[in-house]
């Protein structure tokens, strides 16, 4: 099978930045994990790729009452589940035939293994929270074992090219 490539964003809260889009590109599939902020981030992410994105915390205003609260993407051999809380996941992935976790909210990018589950958080693509690092996360769907790719954005950078 040819590479099928899922992108992993979350946390966004209002801001998309060039370099997340630029990061996406070539996505097959994206899951936005929740605190989308603006409406037109999905727009745009959509313009790159399929989105199935979940609502978080801060998703508040009232056309963000379309999003769901979880879904389940069924892809390339995997089976996604996508909420944006993991303190909230209320079903056991096995049971449940799911395959990846993918949540967001701590805006910490994490990857772990639990009981034949991968557990992914993109962290946070939006503004800089505390001293946490700002990016998003890709997934080679096709080369198992699944081993998540973080993308981190060189903040240094990003702010010398909106001086220059």
């Amino acid at each position: 099978m040819d590479s099928f490539i899922l992108g992993l964003i979350s946390d966004t809260h209002g801001l998309l930045r060039p370099e997340a889009l630029s990061a996406l590109h070539g996505s097959h599939a994206i899951i936005h994990a929740g605190d989308v902020g603006d409406p037109f981030i999905l727009e745009q992410l959509q313009a790159i790729a399929p989105v199935h994105p979940v609502r978080g915390n801060v998703d508040t205003e009232p056309w963000c009452k379309v999003l769901p609260q979880t879904t389940v993407v069924n892809l390339a051999l995997a089976s996604v589940y996508a909420l944006h809380n993991l303190e909230h996941l209320d079903l056991d992935p096995n049971a449940a035939g799911i395959q990846i976790i993918v949540s967001g909210h701590t805006h910490k990018p994490d990857s772990h293994w639990r009981d034949g589950v991968l557990y992914i958080n993109p962290g946070s693509a939006g503004p800089r929270r505390f001293r946490l690092p700002v990016g998003l996360a890709r997934l080679d769907l096709s080369q198992t074992p699944w081993q998540p790719e973080f993308i981190q954005f060189d903040l240094h950078q990003l702010r010398a090219n909106r001086r220059g």
